[in-house]
Parts: structure tokens; C-alpha cells; sequence
């Protein structure tokens, strides 16, 4: 029996062109590459002037006029030499949004918003390659946040790559004009496409940049995270990457089929717009089609959807029989993944409780129970915790016991260091009020990034040496992984592989150490109503 696709829906709800002027930089002049759209020459990275950094480069072309809701077409090419020396716009989203530790405040974006940006050792030659995926529920993000510069990662002698792609009803709304003015007969997704599409284009061109286009890993975080586990089932995407990490949301919990292929919550924003026409619709003002994705609740559901295109089925039916991308993948979540990311209900009676406890667990409910501090929590707290551990800790260990039983290389980690908690995306503002201090948030949704990235000297404030060491040990993890399918270190082993009988997962922590799962007796207990 599925866990209720109500629930998990709700909660996965809460989840420019460069200059052709030579830049004004100090340090080393970078010598000019040639890639398929023509000669492009990068500039040293501010943090480390052994490592180049190429900024804004259009992977596809702009999709705005008639290319809005369309799959991403090539990008023009260009005469002379490129200085890519300016990040581009992110793509159009909302601002001024104030959320814990994803507070955004005004920032410039735009529909042509297809670029990405290359960070590589100098004299870089056949290195590994790693593309990132921001998260932001599909609805907000870019790739150019100063939490994800690339310099500490390419340090470790890898090509990091960080890509900007459509957000929200301009890269997912699906709709029945769209389908049908659509040469494949389907429509959204478009997102997932774009990140399609940077692929292409780093296997045509990164090895130009040092990287190996046969060694990709590609990484992400939440929606990132999402978009890594539904790429691995995709048949457009296979082959174009050959190793993959998945940070703190997965997509193969059971969601709704009601609305599979979208059209309902697209037809609802359409209504809320007041388009009565496919060209009424492609001629709409994007703020526009901002206020009526927030009227009309078009973001509370599944923003990927089943498209008949992209992707044929629901991940996880994929995943069940074992037909997914055969390649190593590690994946992984924090202790502390609901805090402030998903709302409590304080409607929820003890009776409501309950009846959830009772479908979500059977006869185990009340054992289920026993397994939080029910005392002291609210009903509406306590079942904010079971639906957090539903959506994260169950579906990130469910989407590892896929992997594993297909006979693929898989590794499992959870983060229960606390780090501080900051304003991820405002380095010029980090300092965030909490009631009981910085670190008040535990190990929160989002408080890997800064680790993952070794950006604590470029974000966030209130960091120790403890925090330090586990951002060393999380570099040398994700980029040792990156170079062998492996995260331990040549000739190490201390990170076990994952398997269903053993379930070996790596907590990280300032003590790092390989354990025969976490939350096992919870997970066991939701396993029961959902068998794999």
C-alpha cells in the first residue's frame, strides 16, 4: 500500500551575455578557448588565480518570444573572441521573497536566462566533471550564487560546471495549447530539457575546457536533487553523464495521479491569467504569469510531470524494475530537513493525528509513534516530522535500495553536523536573527551547500574549525567520487557501499563514521505500508 499521495505532495510542494571587452582583472591573462560557438577567453577566479573561470556562456538560445515553451534550440554563435566575464541574469522567478535561509531580495532576471559557467584548473586536461543543479523547488534558484563558486572544488582537479535553467511556469507549466502546438504532442518540463541541453553542450565542449565529456557526474541539491534522480530514468538523457550525487530529495516517492501530465493546475494558472488563447497565453507579461502561478496554487503540486516525452512514466515505476541509468550514484540527507521548509498544520486535532498515523504506519501506528518525542510535540509538529521523514529520509533510502538491487555502485550518507544558519543567497546580509542563536536550526535543509562547495570563506559567518573539517572531509568525498565512482580515498574503504541487508550509510559529522542505517525502525515502519 502507497503512503497517501496527498500528503507527499503537499510537502514536496514546500520544496546577461558576457562582455566582449577585455576584463578588468588582476592576474594571470587566460588564453582563449575555441569552442563550438566560437573563441571564448575566461578570467582568474578571484579566490585562486590558478583557476579560470568562464562566465555566462549560452548553452542554448534565449527562450523568450515564440521559444517560450519550447525544448531549448542551439545558441547562435559569435565573431572575435568572447570575454566571459559577467555572470548572466538568473531565470525569471519572483523577489523579494523572505524564507528562513532562502531569503532573496531584488536581483536582476530575465527568460534569456540559458547560460552556464565553467570553473578549471589552469592547464586543466581530461579532468572529471561536475555539473550542478541549484534547488529551489523549481520555482527560484540560479546557478551563479556565490555559495556555488566552483574555485575550492576545482582546486581538488575537476571542471565544475553550474547551470541556470528554466524556473517555474516559463520551464514547467504544461497545458493542452502547449501539447498540441508542441511537434512532440506534449507539453512542461521544459527545465528537465534545458538541463538536457547544458549536458549536450558540455559533452561537445568541455573538453576544450580541460574536463573529460566521458567522465560527467552530475549533482544536485532538493529540486536539483529531484531533477539528477528523474534525469537517471529520462531516455533523452542517457548517456551524457556517467555518475551521479542526489542531496536531500528524491523522486520516486508514490506522488498523484490525478494530474500526471499537469494539465489541470496548468489550466488553473491559464484561468487565473485570463488567457483565452494559445497566443494570448505566449504573448503574457512573465510577472503576470508569476501572480497567477501564487493565485492559482499552480506550485503546490509536482512541478516535473509525466509529459509522454521527457519522461514516459512516473520515476519510481522505472526505478522498481530496475531500468534506470546503470551508473554509481551517491546520495544522501541532513537530520534537520523540515525545519522551516515545510509548514506545521496547527489544525491538526489529536483525532486527525490519528487517522494519519493509523494510514501512514497500519498496526504499527502507535509504535511509530513511540519513535518521535510525541510528548513533546503538537499534533500538527508530529506530523510535520513523520511527513518530513516520509518525503526525505524514506525516499532518499528507498531511491539507494532501488539502486542497489539493480547491482549498481551506491552510497548513502547523512549529515547530522549543525552548521550556522545564515542568508545563503545575500553574502552581503548573511547575519539571520534565530531565537536560540545560529544554530538553532540543526541540520537544516539547504546547510550542505556552503560544505559541499568550500564556500565557507566566501558566505554565511559564525564558522569554527569543526565546520571547516567537515567541509574538507564533504570536498574530498564529492570530488573523490567524481574521479572514481568512489568517495573514500585511494586504498580507503571506511565508507562502506550500500546495500538492503547491511544498509551502510556514512554520517558526517565532525566524528564521521559508517553505521547500519539511521532512523532504521521508523524507515522499517513506513516500509511496511510501501514494500519495495
Amino acid at each position: 500500500m502507497s503512503i497517501k499521495p496527498v500528503v507527499i505532495a503537499v510537502f514536496i510542494s514546500g520544496l546577461a551575455a558576457c562582455s566582449t571587452e577585455k576584463p578588468d582583472h588582476e592576474g594571470k591573462a587566460s588564453a582563449s578557448v575555441s569552442l563550438a560557438q566560437g573563441e571564448v577567453i575566461g578570467i582568474p577566479s578571484p579566490y585562486d588565480d590558478e583557476i579560470t573561470v568562464y562566465r555566462g556562456l549560452p548553452y542554448a538560445a534565449g527562450p523568450i518570444g515564440e521559444l517560450r515553451w519550447q525544448p531549448p534550440q542551439p545558441a547562435a554563435g559569435w565573431d572575435g573572441v568572447r570575454v566571459a566575464d559577467t555572470f548572466a541574469d538568473s531565470c525569471f522567478q519572483l523577489r523579494h521573497t523572505s524564507n528562513f535561509v532562502w531569503r532573496r531580495e531584488g536581483f536582476p532576471v530575465s527568460e534569456d536566462c540559458l547560460y552556464l559557467n565553467v570553473w578549471a584548473p589552469e592547464n586543466a586536461a581530461d579532468l572529471p566533471v561536475m555539473v550542478w543543479f541549484h534547488g529551489g523547488a523549481h520555482t527560484s534558484g540560479q546557478g551563479h550564487s556565490l555559495i556555488f563558486d566552483g574555485t575550492t572544488l576545482a582546486q581538488q582537479g575537476v571542471v565544475v560546471v553550474t547551470v541556470n535553467y528554466r524556473l517555474g511556469p516559463f520551464g514547467f507549466l504544461a497545458h493542452p495549447w502547449l501539447s498540441e502546438a508542441a511537434e512532440s504532442g506534449a507539453s512542461g518540463n521544459y527545465g528537465l530539457m534545458d538541463k538536457i541541453a547544458a549536458l549536450g553542450w558540455v559533452r561537445d565542449n568541455v573538453l576544450a575546457m580541460g574536463g573529460d565529456p566521458n567522465n560527467v557526474t552530475i549533482f544536485g541539491q532538493s529540486a536539483g536533487s529531484q531533477s539528477v534522480c528523474s534525469l537517471m530514468v529520462s531516455p533523452s538523457a542517457q548517456g551524457l553523464f556517467h555518475k551521479a550525487i542526489g542531496q536531500s530529495a528524491a523522486c520516486v516517492n508514490p506522488l498523484s495521479v490525478d494530474d500526471a501530465n499537469g494539465h489541470l493546475r496548468g489550466s488553473a494558472l491559464v484561468e487565473s491569467l485570463g488567457a483565452d488563447s494559445f497566443e494570448a497565453l505566449q504573448a503574457a507579461d512573465p510577472d503576470a504569469l508569476l501572480s497567477a502561478m501564487v493565485e492559482s496554487g499552480w506550485e503546490a503540486g509536482s512541478r516535473i510531470v509525466i509529459d509522454g516525452d521527457v519522461l514516459g512514466e512516473w520515476p519510481s515505476q522505472t526505478y522498481a524494475e530496475g531500468r534506470q541509468a546503470k551508473i554509481p550514484l551517491m546520495l544522501g540527507f541532513l537530520a534537520n530537513e523540515g525545519e522551516q521548509l515545510f509548514p506545521v498544520d496547527a489544525s491538526v486535532t489529536q483525532a486527525g493525528l490519528d487517522g494519519f498515523l493509523n494510514y501512514v504506519a497500519g498496526d504499527l501506528a502507535e509504535e511509530l509513534k513511540g519513535e518521535y518525542d510525541a510528548e513533546g510535540l503538537t499534533p500538527g509538529q508530529l506530523q510535520h516530522a513523520v511527513s518530513t521523514d516520509i518525503f526525505m529520509a524514506f525516499g532518499m533510502q528507498r531511491w539507494a535500495e532501488y539502486h542497489a538491487r539493480a547491482g549498481h555502485s551506491t552510497y548513502l550518507y547523512f549529515m547530522d553536523h549543525v552548521p550556522p544558519a545564515f542568508h545563503l543567497y545575500m553574502p552581503e546580509q548573511p547575519y539571520l536573527a534565530l531565537e536560540g542563536g545560529s544554530r538553532s536550526g540543526g541540520a537544516y535543509h539547504s546547510g550542505d551547500l556552503a560544505l559541499v562547495f568550500g564556500s565557507l570563506d566566501k558566505v554565511g559567518y559564525d564558522w569554527t574549525d569543526e565546520d571547516k573539517f567537515v567541509s574538507e572531509q564533504m570536498v574530498t568525498h564529492w570530488t573523490n567520487f567524481a574521479k572514481t565512482g568512489n568517495p573514500n580515498q585511494p586504498g580507503e574503504d571506511a565508507w562502506t557501499p550500500f546495500d538492503r541487508e547491511r544498509l551502510s550509510t556514512r554520517v558526517i559529522n565532525s566524528e564521521p563514521a559508517t553505521v547500519g542505517g539511521v532512523r532504521k525502525r521508523i524507515l522499517e515502519i513506513l516500509a511496511s505500508r510501501q514494500p519495495l
